[in-house]
């Protein structure tokens, strides 16, 4: 998808707030450079206090993916891993009613 198309996709008039923990990835030079433009675009970003996990609700997704979908099983590379990561996170949103969608950062 190319930048035209997405932003025929999204109203820039519409607010967007990402909810972030603390990794340094998610503070790092590179994603600071792109906050103001993101900004403009109606995209914001909330930081969850540090060691909050409670707050996180990701956290408890990654324990029931964890203990309910890939307990016990061993993974042959991190392939197989990636695999069973995201087939858990289907079989959740199926069980829980809600959708998973996939990205991949990079691609246009």
């Amino acid at each position: 998808m190319n930048k035209q198309d997405l932003q025929k996709k999204f109203d820039k008039k519409r607010v967007r707030v990402i909810v972030l923990d603390n990794y340094s990835i998610h503070k790092s030079k590179e994603v600071q450079s792109c906050w103001s433009r993101w900004e403009e675009q109606g995209l914001y970003f909330f930081f969850l206090p540090s060691y909050c996990s409670e707050m996180n609700p990701i956290e408890l997704e990654w324990e029931h993916l964890k203990r309910d979908e890939i307990a016990g099983r061993m993974f042959d590379d991190e392939l197989d891993l990636a695999y069973a990561i995201m087939n858990g996170l289907d079989a959740r949103a199926q069980k829980s009613g809600y959708s998973c969608e996939r990205f991949r950062f990079g691609v246009t």
